[in-house]
């Protein structure tokens, strides 16, 4: 199951699982894109391993990925 985390003001909703039995949290990030459908994104906490990456520029992946590495902390508590 997927928890809500985050909703940003392009709509990027940022999603995350519970911990899992490995100690990993699995975070989902997805933009809705008029063009595209939609763009999306895995990150592995606490490695911040990204994964299956669609339709992001790496612009968009930077500005994430700080995003990520600010919250980390909290996702990882709230898992």
């Amino acid at each position: 199951m997927m928890y809500p985390y985050l909703t940003l003001s392009d709509d990027t909703e940022i999603t995350h699982s519970e911990q899992r039995p490995d100690g990993t949290v699995k975070v989902y990030i997805e933009t809705p894109d008029e063009r595209d459908g939609f763009h999306s994104a895995v990150c592995i906490l606490p490695e911040h391993r990204w994964e299956d990456i669609r339709g992001y520029s790496e612009e968009d992946l930077d500005r994430l990925r700080e995003l990520i590495r600010d919250n980390a902390h909290l996702i990882m508590e709230f898992s």
